[in-house]
């Protein structure tokens, strides 16, 4: 009788933890989903280690403007703070990056 009484209790641990594991995956998914669905292509520009990067990327922003996540992410050019043609390059890369960001805004719409 105790054997059973084991058995049908793991059995019920059991299905616990598998609905709270479908209940939490779900609710990621859905996090997710509405995180993306918000999401949107811009321009940007990071400078670390003597090198600047021009990146596009995709980002989620909450309603004070914050990052909220960073979806997507492509590097556009990277080039070296101390480069003579710095100030040129530079503009030519956030060209392309402006130019890119409008491709894929609209692909998404």
């Amino acid at each position: 009788m105790r054997f059973l009484i084991v058995l049908v209790a793991l059995a019920v641990a059991a299905v616990v933890v598998v609905l709270l594991v479908y209940g939490f995956s779900d609710r990621s998914s859905r996090s997710r989903a509405r995180l993306e669905g918000g999401a949107r292509w811009e321009t940007h520009t990071e400078s670390t280690g003597g090198v600047t990067a021009v990146v596009v990327r995709r980002v989620s922003r909450g309603g004070g403007g914050d990052v909220l996540a960073e979806i997507g992410r492509q590097t556009v050019a990277t080039i070296p703070d101390g480069d003579p043609e710095w100030e040129e390059r530079y503009h030519e890369a956030m060209a392309r990056a402006r130019s890119r960001v409008a491709a894929l805004e609209s692909e998404r719409d």
